[in-house]
């Protein structure tokens, strides 16, 4: 089971329409205007509860503790290898410039 992307993608549209009807300089004192304001919020309501339900409904999604703890670990881990790759890379980057550097200013 997959979920709909499109579900997800429309949900920032669907709270940019309810908080755009509460900026608006009239605010919401006009019967229209408490009336768009009702239904955007509906949709958007809806619209998540669809969206919680789905995620909710996706199998395998339950880890318990010590798996949770596995994954934190290899994110860890992983994160940590980024960052000495980056590092290495930085310190070739720096290495490579003061070669270019030195060379520059030799007579």
């Amino acid at each position: 089971m997959t979920l709909p992307s499109s579900l997800y993608q429309h949900l920032i549209t669907k709270l940019v329409v309810v908080l755009d009807l509460v900026q608006q300089s009239e605010g919401i004192t006009t019967p229209q205007a408490k009336q768009a304001l009702l239904h955007a919020t509906n949709d958007f309501r809806n619209a998540v509860a669809t969206a919680k339900r789905l995620a909710l409904d996706l199998p395998g999604g339950e880890l318990v503790v010590r798996e949770q703890d596995e994954i934190i670990m290899m994110l860890t881990q992983l994160r940590d290898g980024k960052r000495r790759q980056l590092h290495r890379f930085f310190v070739a980057a720096e290495d490579d410039n003061m070669d270019l550097d030195s060379a520059a200013s030799t007579p």
